[in-house]
């Protein structure tokens, strides 16, 4: 069995306060649990408006089928205008 883990630090240009935020990371979140085999969470920078980091975490026999659905992930996260992926950490357990 193999777990993949990563840690994705973000930038959130256009939220003004942490409702904002908040809504913006709802809606990310949302669409990566219903898209993709993830499990993910809101792990740092609770109470800075303009950034976070959310963690994502995938299990699978076989470590080609974790990465494939990671960076399906990460393309999803890229591919928002919102925000900007800044720093992306990878962990194999």
């Amino acid at each position: 069995m193999i777990i993949g883990f990563i840690r994705v630090e973000l930038l959130i240009y256009d939220a003004q306060s942490l409702k904002e935020k908040r809504s913006v990371l709802k809606s990310i979140q949302t669409r990566l649990k219903q898209r993709f085999n993830v499990s993910v969470a809101e792990t740092d920078h609770h109470d800075v408006w303009q950034r976070a980091e959310l963690s994502l975490v995938t299990v699978s026999n076989d470590r080609a089928v974790c990465e494939r659905e990671l960076q399906k992930t990460l393309s999803l996260i890229d591919g928002d205008p919102k925000i900007e992926r800044t720093v992306t950490d990878y962990e194999w357990l």
